[in-house]
């Protein structure tokens, strides 16, 4: 194997953390702002790419790390090593409440396709790299699924599933249609396309936007029921306005009482 074998173990239920055990020498690479706790001879190194046996020399290191800018993410990620005796454990946590999910890759051919916010960490040597829509529509209209990560190797990763995860095992020719921000990630064997929503009344009316994504399979797929881009617009929405008091959520005026109280002058 290329990659680092790595055990671990999950806990909690709906904010997880998953604790990964080091052999000596042993390391696991992570994104930013993912790390928890680790014991004292695991040490932290920050390098440039994803420290996969994939990049050869400065130039693929710099194109290693170049693309991830392109998802938004940092042109650095962090390794922890085992440097002491015996097994170490290093620990991560998930962002916001869901599920982690492990992904080993060699049961998924070497490879799986993630979004882009998905990604946690994973064995030291798997590739985290970027995956290109090639179609136009999926370009234009898909949003949160237009650029997406790929973890490659024979190692094990673990992505992050908002809220209750779904997996789902499609067919040949069997087809899954999915909001664009639902999708944690997919196997490589899956075709994804964007599909307009289609009548007037869904388009002006629906509230759920004008595309979804079409997954059709042989493949599998893992779907959130609360995307983080859901999560934050529905705290923002019910953040108080400047000027006003805070009645709570549970209020019964709600917008009237802010004719009721004062604060508007006429």
């Amino acid at each position: 194997m290329n990659a680092h074998e790595i055990d671990y173990r999950i806990f909690g239920e709906e904010m997880q953390y998953v604790e990964i055990e080091l052999d000596p020498q042993e390391g696991v690479v992570a994104e930013s702002g993912s790390f928890m706790m680790m014991d004292a001879d695991v040490k932290m190194n920050t390098i440039f790419g994803d420290g996969s046996n994939q990049e050869k020399g400065l130039l693929g290191k710099i194109f290693s790390a170049g693309k991830r800018i392109l998802t938004g993410e940092s042109l650095f990620m962090t390794v922890f090593t085992n440097d002491g005796q015996g097994k170490k454990q290093v620990s991560f946590a998930s962002p916001y409440p869901g599920k982690i999910i492990p992904i080993d890759l060699t049961e998924f051919g070497g490879k799986f396709i993630c979004q882009k916010d998905a990604f946690l960490c994973a064995a030291k040597g798997v590739s985290i790299g970027v995956e290109f829509s090639k179609r136009l529509g999926r370009g234009l209209f898909g949003g949160e699924g237009f650029i997406m990560q790929k973890m490659e190797g024979d190692g094990i990763g673990f992505v992050h599933a908002g809220g209750t995860m779904a997996k789902k095992v499609l067919q040949p020719g069997e087809v899954l249609k999915v909001d664009t921000g639902c999708i944690v990630g997919f196997t490589q064997g899956v075709d994804y396309d964007i599909e307009f929503v289609g009548g007037i009344k869904n388009t002006i009316f629906g509230g759920e936007g004008l595309f979804f994504a079409k997954l059709r399979g042989p493949g599998t797929v893992y779907i959130q029921s609360l995307p983080f881009s859901r999560l934050a617009g529905r705290v923002l929405a019910m953040a108080p306005q400047t000027g006003k008091g805070d009645r709570g959520e549970g209020s019964v005026l709600g917008g009237l009482g802010d004719i009721l109280d004062g604060d508007n002058r006429f």
